[in-house]
């Protein structure tokens, strides 16, 4: 089965930017393993969306590894729309809204 296309959240993008920003800050490899891992990450949803755990209000979510982060995703018939890319620290409710 071919991968699925992948839509961001802007609020997504957003999560995205201040983290990498975040790690920038302290380390330039820090800044590229984060993003290295986010990248990682959105391939193996893309390419087996419902391999992940069902997660809040019709999502799924995979767990970053090395980061405390969890990409939190919904599946649609031709597509993954990345919900959030939610520290580990923060509710869940805080992103429900996009859901």
């Amino acid at each position: 089965m071919p991968a699925r296309v992948v839509r961001f959240d802007r609020a997504a993008l957003t999560e995205v930017r201040r983290a990498r920003l975040w790690y920038a800050e302290r380390s330039a490899s820090a800044a590229t393993n984060f993003i290295a891992e986010l990248d990682h990450s959105i391939e193996l949803i893309a390419s087996a969306p419902i391999r992940w755990p069902s997660y809040e209000a019709g999502t799924r979510r995979l767990v970053m590894r090395r980061f405390p982060f969890a990409v939190i995703d919904r599946v649609s018939a031709d597509a993954v729309q990345i919900v959030a890319v939610a520290h580990s620290s923060l509710p869940p409710e805080y992103w429900m809204n996009r859901a």
